[in-house]
């Protein structure tokens, strides 16, 4: 058996390499983290606009896959590793919260129309089941790991 050094060795399919993309694009699948809807998110999901379905749905596939996404902002007000989708459409503001700091999956915790038009704080109830959210899907994390 002769080792040829990487530069020499050619595809079997064709003489053209991959591009970093098509690489990332086929082992994906296998990069992906589960995706884990807690509380009443998915419900939540499905009753925004098209458009804010598609793009929330796009960024978390992105996640899923570890690859940057545009419009996240950390929470670390709310707890650590806790993230916000944003996005504006039909001059309203919507918000997905998130976790991925979690070993088993990433968990969505809350997807709402942001009410409040003073600032950029959250409403006290929207904190508060962020949080609450938060603790189960801690708790569903250790049952996952440990099973």
């Amino acid at each position: 058996m002769v080792i040829l050094p990487y530069s020499l060795i050619i595809p079997a399919s064709n003489n053209r390499r991959k591009t970093s993309k098509e690489q990332m694009r086929d082992h994906a699948p296998l990069l992906e983290r589960p995706l884990v809807w807690i509380g009443s998110s998915k419900e939540d999901i499905s009753e925004m606009p098209k458009p804010v379905k598609a793009s929330f749905g796009y960024r978390l596939r992105r996640i899923q896959r570890g690859l940057p996404t545009a419009g996240t902002k950390a929470l670390p007000q709310l707890g650590d590793g806790l993230y916000e989708l944003r996005e504006s459409h039909d001059k309203n503001a919507y918000r997905l919260v998130y976790v991925a700091k979690l070993k088993k999956a990433i968990y969505v915790l809350h997807v709402f129309m942001k009410k409040s038009k003073s600032g950029t704080g959250l409403l006290k109830a929207d904190a508060n089941l962020i949080r609450t959210r938060l603790q189960r899907a801690i708790l569903e994390d250790k049952e996952n790991a440990d099973a």
